[in-house]
């Protein structure tokens, strides 16, 4: 699809989102369903969401909860969880920087996993694109993912333990991830980073309070940093 207008840009963001909709649905029914189970309410539950918007970081935290952790750690995990949101904003602002605050505001929001994806690709491979079109494309982005993790999360909540088992609704989760970083393995600074945040991941099991999720991403992206380092040196020491 050319993006030759803003309304283009939009449905192209949408087309391009669509495909994260299959993961989304279980995903969003799962938190809801989990939430039911650990005793929070309806309501409760699809605030969680709306005010969360951030899987990975709304699943850490409520196992947490569950395992009675201290509000503290709760909120130092779930925002560690989700700092890679302020790597996605640093490297958003360079191409919708320039747009109006509001729009920034609600990017800012809607800046998930699937939605930053979509966009950087998109922006990386079309740098002819104005700010307008990509806040089209972005918010484009974002429209099967926002209202479906409501919505699903709402429904699971309703469903609570009515779901069987046997539908493993938590395959969502590693797929949903795999999906999305797959993509991103573009230098060996990146894969090093990956093995090295799974690998710390893996031997700090037996952290208390999951805090071994915060240690495998600091030692991530320490390993990726220094890996680009050494990287530039040598091309340096080559040329």
């Amino acid at each position: 699809m050319a993006i030759t207008t803003t309304k283009s840009a939009y449905f192209k963001g949408v087309a391009d989102a669509l495909p994260f909709v299959l993961v989304i649905m279980p995903f969003a029914a799962l938190f809801g369903i989990l939430a039911n189970e650990a005793g929070l309410s309806v309501i409760e539950t699809l605030a969680f969401s709306v005010m969360v918007i951030a899987g990975a970081a709304q699943f850490t935290a409520l196992q947490l909860m569950q395992e009675h952790a201290p509000t503290l750690i709760v909120l130092a995990s779930a925002l560690a969880v989700n700092l890679r949101m302020a790597m996605y904003s640093a490297s958003l602002t360079p191409y919708i920087g320039a747009a109006p605050l509001w729009q920034r505001a609600l990017a800012a929001y809607l800046t998930v996993d699937q939605a930053y994806i979509c966009a950087i690709a998109q922006y990386e491979k079309a740098p002819q694109m104005s700010v307008p079109q990509r806040m089209a494309y972005f918010f484009g982005a974002a429209t099967p993912v926002a209202p479906l993790w409501y919505g699903f999360t709402l429904i699971g909540a309703l469903l609570g333990t009515k779901v069987p088992e046997s539908w493993a609704l938590d395959f969502a989760l590693p797929i949903t991830f795999l999906a999305m970083i797959a993509p991103m393995f573009r230098t060996l600074a990146h894969v090093v980073a990956a093995l090295v945040a799974v690998l710390v991941s893996l031997l700090a099991v037996s952290v208390p309070y999951s805090l071994g999720l915060i240690l495998a991403g600091i030692a991530g992206m320490v390993a990726g940093a220094q890996t680009e380092l050494w990287l530039e040196r040598w091309r340096e020491a080559k040329a």
